[in-house]
């Protein structure tokens, strides 16, 4: 039964931190009561024909060696075009670097087992490595054709320490990785993004055409717009910093030139800003050197807050430009 109250999560999370015994004791009950506690489907029997194991713990698998030679291995749990899920119980210290070498190991032999699997069924998007009771390890590789696994979303944050699972963000992860994992592919969802923000901008550079402003006025104001809204969402600037001031700014056009003059102002020189209230880092190059803000109105000022609703932490800077090409007509560009 799924309890994702605090009290709940608080319960496995105090549970599974406690249970010291080995992997091949626990992890078994460990994935089972995970996936309750996240709502997602148990693992199934297994049978005889390993066809039919699409979603098992020790699933059987081949390995084919260079000499002719088979032999047989197991894989921990698995999921048919999902993961390979390899689990340990590391004695090693958590920060120490003989942690993150077992780790390493677990997820070469998980990598293993994937390369394994029969060409018909093909590679799974992601490897999955638990240290039961203290920590889940995402690696991807999305074209499924036989490159590198690599660290997922990222270096920084692949491993999932047991008690972030209070996270919703983490929870809704792990929960498409288990149900639609494609659907995390950072490529498929930077073009849904890029589509939305192409839409909004789209309207918003008719309507400032429409009233008048050159295109090049328009399309360095729009890259000013864009740029800091993924400097929000990234985190060089403070939280909802820009998202908040136009929301104050949609309900007082007027004060949109200023205070947004002033942010770009403060973000040029590296200072406190008065519009945010808040020391700013220094954005050096000529992005905002002469910070040219175009007066809008409510609906416009609406068009850049659906953008920056967008998850704007997908999107590569490198992108910009095809944004532009998509909002703006030949001439513009």
């Amino acid at each position: 039964m799924n309890d994702t109250t605090p009290d709940g999560l608080a319960r496995f999370i105090a549970r599974w931190q406690a249970a010291d015994g080995s992997e091949l004791a626990n992890y078994q009950l460990f994935v089972t009561e995970l996936c309750e506690l996240l709502d997602l489907p148990r693992p199934d029997p297994a049978r005889e024909d390993t066809r039919d194991n699409a979603y098992v713990f020790e699933r059987r698998i081949e390995f084919r060696h260079g000499d002719g030679s088979v032999s047989a291995g197991r894989i921990d749990c698995y999921r048919r075009a999902a993961f390979v899920l390899e689990a340990k119980k590391v004695r090693a210290a958590g920060a120490a670097p003989a942690y993150d070498s077992a780790m390493l190991r677990a997820r070469a032999q998980a990598e293993n087992y994937a390369r394994a699997l029969p060409a018909w069924e093909g590679r799974p998007p992601f490897l999955v490595v638990v240290d039961v009771g203290r920590s889940i390890e995402l690696y991807a590789e999305f074209s499924r054709s036989g490159a590198t696994y690599t660290p997922f979303p990222d270096p920084r944050s692949h491993r999932i320490p047991l008690a972030q699972l209070r996270d919703v963000a983490v929870r809704e992860r792990l929960r498409a990785l288990w149900l639609d994992p494609v659907s995390l592919d950072p490529a498929l969802i930077a073009g849904k993004v890029t589509r939305e923000i192409a839409g909004h901008l789209a309207g918003l550079a008719r309507s400032l055409e429409e009233q008048g402003h050159h295109p090049e006025t328009v399309a360095g104001f729009l890259t000013r717009c864009l740029f800091t809204l993924f400097a929000e969402d990234v985190g060089l600037l403070p939280p909802r910093a820009f998202s908040d001031l136009l929301e104050t700014t949609a309900q007082a056009t007027g004060q949109f030139v200023p205070l947004v003059g002033e942010l770009w102002q403060a973000m040029d020189a590296g200072r406190f800003s008065v519009a945010v209230r808040a020391e700013l880092l220094r954005f050096n190059g000529k992005l905002f050197k002469q910070p040219t803000v175009l007066p809008l109105d409510r609906e416009q000022i609406g068009a850049l807050l659906e953008a920056a609703r967008a998850e704007w932490t997908q999107v590569e800077p490198a992108i910009f430009g095809t944004l532009l090409e998509r909002a703006l007509d030949p001439v513009e560009r």
